[in-house]
């Protein structure tokens, strides 16, 4: 399946929103204070979501040059000849 530039933003909006709601989480429990907790949230997830996109686009590039070898290979024919 190929995904599209905009299939990739949805995903990674999406992943986004997860993030930063673990992120709050986790930091909070660990310092008990909202507003370090909100800053390491919005920081940590925002460089972390920025570099999943293009990770995502790099992924996608290389599954379809890896299909475009599949398709190019030659087709060996598994015939014996005598």
């Amino acid at each position: 399946m190929h995904h599209t530039p905009a299939d990739s933003l949805i995903k990674t909006l999406t992943f986004a929103v997860l993030h930063f709601s673990v992120a709050f989480g986790v930091s909070y429990l660990i310092t008990g204070s909202a507003p370090l907790a909100t800053a390491i949230a919005l920081i940590e997830p925002a460089c972390n979501t920025v570099a999943y996109f293009f990770h995502e686009r790099a992924w996608a590039r290389w599954g379809q040059r890896r299909g475009n070898r599949a398709a190019a290979a030659p087709v060996h024919s598994a015939a014996v000849q005598s």
